[in-house]
């Protein structure tokens, strides 16, 4: 898939690429997290929001012809809109480096965030807060990041159109290659979709809804469009059928704002603001790739792009290649994620479709 780009060994993550670190905290009781990309130094950033359900902070100020011109962190938290309260812990951490946009009066860290809903799967009253962002923080290096039920990804759920029942892990993965002259581009994403992820070379389903009983794949984009010719509406969907077999099972109602695959993308590759958002533009390409349907009424899911570096390079090809990193990392998401419960994941399965 990344033909003429070279994964980077054994440390093959988002912090490959120069003057990022990764740090997480999570709650495995309350199964939830966040994770913290930290910019020390400032990133030019971009962002793009193409799901119809999104929990966001500070994203106004990553498009083009706004005034500050970098970010110094990027959080991804569970706990639907109240995750964005750790964004507050990472600020206070970034302050006491000294590390901000410099007002007159103080430097003022710039942290953009973006959450997922993950109330279902722990409990709903523990979410990230501010102490969690914080020891995030502190937890941040520029080493190997871990993947799985990790961070945001702990409480990630994937497979949902056919309700919670039906659902397996989601998780947090991370890619990154060199595409020649010293230029990398590395992906982290949190995976928690409404539809099924998808190896992207053959378009099988590796996890998402599925039918213990029979070893079968539900396969939600089939749902949609079984949806599509019997002109369902919500106020059909329901568990009563659960009995039946997969063919018959009807889809559910996933309710508002359950899901969410949250990107961000970097580079050591010198990029415009204008650049950086056309990356993050391209790069929803790879969500699209593995995950299936994505960009639902019920995702929110958004693609954070850094540029953290000075080396000349075309903006196209660092956005095809965000595209592929970001399709790689989605599938070692839920790959490196573990069971939860009656909450299968990827390794516990064995699909028996002919």
């Amino acid at each position: 898939m990344i033909s003429n780009a070279e994964p980077l060994g054994m440390h093959n993550s988002i912090t490959c690429v120069p003057g990022i670190e990764v740090g997480c905290a999570e709650d495995p009781v309350g199964l939830t997290g966040c994770t913290v990309i930290l910019a020390k130094e400032g990133a030019v950033p971009g962002v793009d929001v193409r799901g119809s359900a999104p929990g966001t902070r500070e994203t106004d100020l990553m498009r083009p012809a706004r005034l500050v011109q970098k970010v110094h962190g990027i959080v991804l938290s569970g706990g639907s809109a109240f995750g964005l309260d750790a964004a507050s812990g990472v600020m206070a951490f970034l302050e006491e480096q000294g590390i901000g946009f410099e007002t007159g009066f103080g430097r003022v860290p710039i942290v953009g965030a973006a959450v997922i809903f993950d109330l279902g799967m722990g409990s709903s009253k523990v979410r990230p807060d501010k102490e969690m962002g914080y020891l995030a923080c502190k937890a941040a290096s520029s080493g190997s990041v871990p993947e799985g039920n990790a961070g945001a990804g702990m409480g990630a759920t994937v497979g949902k159109v056919y309700g919670p029942v039906f659902c397996m892990k989601g998780g947090q993965g991370t890619y990154c290659v060199e595409i020649g002259d010293g230029i990398r581009v590395g992906a982290l994403a949190v995976v928690n979709a409404l539809g099924d992820v998808v190896d992207p070379g053959t378009g099988r389903i590796i996890a998402g809804a599925y039918d213990f009983a029979s070893g079968r794949f539900l396969d939600c984009s089939a749902a949609m469009r079984r949806l599509g010719v019997q002109g369902a509406t919500n106020a059909d969907f329901g568990r009563s059928n659960l009995a039946k077999s997969p063919d018959q099972v009807p889809p559910e109602s996933p309710g508002p704002i359950s899901s969410t695959t949250l990107v961000v993308v970097a580079t050591n590759a010198k990029l415009t603001k204008e650049e950086t958002n056309k990356v993050a533009e391209m790069a929803h390409d790879g969500i699209a790739r593995s995950i299936r349907p994505v960009h639902t009424m019920y995702d929110g899911d958004t693609v954070f792009a850094l540029s953290t570096g000075d080396k000349e390079a075309d903006v196209t090809a660092i956005g095809s290649v965000a595209a592929d990193v970001v399709s790689m990392a989605i599938v070692r998401a839920v790959m490196k994620a573990t069971r939860v419960g009656s909450v299968l994941a990827a390794g516990d399965i064995v699909d028996r479709r002919a």
